[in-house]
């Protein structure tokens, strides 16, 4: 691999030279920048950017922890993420798994940004307490250096159970996803409390926020001969996809015979026939705001946590006769 000692000999200079040319260091003239930046190019040099990074303590990327990278759901998140990081001058890198945790620590990136359940919270605060920056999207932690961006979970779920009782919903049944998953755990206390409120009964089974995962569940609830109609909560609508498939292959009428209402409004749930009711926020203005967080954390300007709020669609496999 070239390095700048062999750009220094062609060039005909000192090593120093040609590492002020390469970091546009003003001691140098303008006509020996260009002659060393001509010959690097012809040489295919490239930055070593773990010794750059050594030198500036700063790479100017964040990591960005997912539990997994399946599914709708992400893209318009990261999309939101990347774009609010760029207008700041920062990149990011998508990481899942225990070992990408080390970059923090080994200064492979400025920070984090943190919607992944695997990723323990008393790690978190080991980095926070170390001065690292992190913004979470999944858990209520309070740290100097860590800010979250949570969903309204409550508010969203509410808004489902309060559809169920305009639909004289009997019994409710509601398809959480994974136990330790923030979002789910908070959805389903909001659901069961609302439900106890109306006096409806429920009976809750446990997905995986996977469209398989809706599919196996909804087997299951139908294996059962409930009495129609059949009224499901599911907790996202990745799962809801799946219900929806398999409902099809029973000939049931989503809407009448079936009644479902997901949560997060992916961009599918609007093309099925019928479409999903479910409950939206913006995925996009949720990464922009984590993207806003962090680099303030990084720039050491004042900022607080905050919270996404949700809304209700209403589509057709909730609107009883469609």
């Amino acid at each position: 691999m070239v390095g700048i000692k062999d750009i220094a000999q062609a060039a005909g200079v000192s090593i120093s030279t040609v590492s002020y040319a390469l970091n546009g260091n003003p001691k140098i003239t303008e006509q020996t920048r260009e002659k060393i930046m001509k010959i690097a190019a012809e040489m295919n040099y490239i930055p070593n950017m773990a010794a750059r990074t050594l030198k500036r303590q700063q790479t100017d990327i964040i990591g960005v922890y997912l539990t997994d990278y399946g599914g709708s759901f992400y893209g318009e998140l990261l999309d939101g993420i990347k774009k609010g990081l760029e207008t700041q001058g920062y990149e990011m890198i998508v990481c899942s798994g225990n070992k990408s945790q080390l970059f923090l620590p080994e200064r492979m990136i400025d920070g984090a940004i943190v919607l992944d359940w695997t990723f323990k919270t008393q790690t978190i605060l080991n980095y926070a307490e170390r001065g690292h920056k992190l913004v979470v999207l999944d858990r209520e932690i309070e740290h100097p250096e860590i800010r979250s961006i949570l969903l309204d979970n409550k508010g969203g779920a509410t808004l489902a159970i309060e559809q169920f009782s305009h639909l004289d919903t009997k019994k409710l049944f509601l398809i959480t996803g994974p136990k330790k998953a923030y979002d789910s755990q908070k959805r389903l206390a909001a659901s069961t409390a609302e439900l106890d409120l109306y006096g409806i009964e429920y009976e809750c089974f446990a997905g995986e926020f996977t469209e398989a995962s809706g599919y196996a569940v909804a087997k299951e609830i139908f294996d059962t001969n409930p009495t129609l109609p059949v009224d499901i909560f599911a907790f996202n609508d990745e799962m809801a996809v799946g219900i929806v498939n398999y409902v099809q292959t029973l000939g049931l009428t989503l809407g009448v015979e079936v009644r479902l209402i997901g949560f997060d409004n992916i961009e599918i749930g609007k093309y099925l026939q019928p479409a999903l009711s479910t409950i939206a926020y913006s995925q996009h203005r949720w990464g922009m705001l984590a993207a806003n967080k962090i680099v303030k954390l990084l720039q050491e300007e004042a900022t607080e946590s905050e919270w996404i709020y949700t809304t209700y669609i209403e589509r057709g496999t909730s609107r009883s006769g469609n």
